[in-house]
């Protein structure tokens, strides 16, 4: 992990870094010490968009989270920015698009070739990440992955025992194995779902929601379409995270 710059934003201290050739951004809390370390969020970025596309949104997420004691870290998913897109993914994003246009559900077929080496690819990454990230003093191990495409969030929940809980944007197309491997999720999750989503599959989205293992599960449903996430429902998810990692969950971490 090579740090490219610090500068200061309000009260969020931004740090932009190298993974390898990987960009990402971690952004903290300005009070964040050795002495005070504080919870990390890995936040995830909507597919098909750059750290730069998306960096106005993300910064607010993790204006919002730092105010709340809580650090954010993202990482340029694969295929995006100036990253290789996995083999399939352009012909399966064209056919994707193709459907929706046409009013049609998606095949199958065509979800796991768009969704599922992006999973494949990211997954292993965002554990790297944080092998390197929790050497950093300011960082406690206490972990939450939030947003981006569901189906890394749900793999990241249900095998990386570092992550404490979730917080899933149901926004995105699920495959098949990605809902019977959600069953092993078992930590603590919220979902959001926006009812009127004209990118998104919700009785999919349901499903999913069923199927999450875990025992303590909520889900946040708002009308409106992908984009309009009430300011509450976001307010809320991070109460839940506040909850789930700040320091009346700390244990004996």
């Amino acid at each position: 992990m090579h740090l490219i710059s610090e500068r200061r934003l309000d009260d969020v201290v931004e740090r932009r870094f190298t993974l390898g050739e990987i960009p990402g951004i971690l952004w903290l809390p300005a009070s964040a010490s050795a002495a005070e370390p504080v919870p990390l969020v890995l936040a995830g970025q909507p597919g098909g968009f750059s750290l730069e596309q998306t960096h106005a949104r993300m910064l607010a997420r993790a204006g919002h989270a730092a105010r709340a004691g809580l650090a954010t870290i993202t990482l340029e998913l694969p295929g995006s920015g100036d990253r290789p897109r996995p083999s399939g993914v352009d012909e399966a994003r064209a056919q994707v698009r193709a459907s929706l246009t046409a009013g049609e559900p998606v095949g199958e077929d065509v979800i796991d070739r768009l969704v599922l080496p992006l999973v494949d690819r990211a997954v292993p990454e965002w554990q790297s990440l944080l092998d390197a990230v929790l050497d950093l003093p300011e960082l406690t191990d206490r972990i939450a992955c939030s947003g981006g495409v569901v189906s890394i969030a749900v793999r990241l929940a249900a095998t990386d025992p570092r992550v404490r809980a979730a917080v899933l944007f149901a926004g995105s197309l699920v495959p098949r194995s990605i809902l019977r491997e959600a069953r092993d999720v078992t930590v603590p999750v919220h979902v959001l779902l926006q009812w009127d989503d004209e990118h998104n599959d919700r009785a999919r989205s349901l499903e999913l929601f069923d199927a999450l293992g875990s025992p303590e599960k909520t889900l946040n449903a708002n009308l409106g379409g992908h984009t309009g996430v009430p300011a509450h429902a976001g307010a809320e998810a991070t109460r839940f995270l506040v909850r789930h990692l700040g320091p009346s969950a700390a244990g004996g971490a």
